[in-house]
């Protein structure tokens, strides 16, 4: 298997192409993978999974007001520069905002 330099559109990609488009691209430690959604699930729902998006909106609603505020992103980055865990500041804020949702 020879490895391959992505062009310049795809390799800053991420996320699907469209909204009918049914392949998606991902980065993953410096490199970019393609997929292709196969199969979607047709049913509606379940009641546990309309909560669980509500809980990642939730999140992510509160990492972005965090992060506008001035003294609550100065203590994250704080907090970010002595963890080994997470890469990316934001998805650290993320998480961390993600996690005092609880269950």
């Amino acid at each position: 298997m020879s490895l391959i330099k992505p062009n310049a559109l795809i390799e800053s990609m991420s996320g699907k192409i469209c909204g009918h488009s049914d392949m998606y691209f991902f980065r993953k430690n410096g490199k970019v993978f393609s997929g292709k959604i196969c199969n979607p699930s047709t049913k509606e729902p379940t009641a546990r999974q309309l909560a669980q998006r509500t809980k990642f909106a939730t999140a992510r609603v509160n990492a972005k007001t965090a992060l506008a505020d001035p003294e609550q992103k100065a203590a994250y980055l704080t907090a970010f520069k002595n963890q080994k865990k997470y890469g990316d500041f934001s998805g650290y804020v993320f998480a961390m905002e993600y996690a005092k949702l609880g269950d």
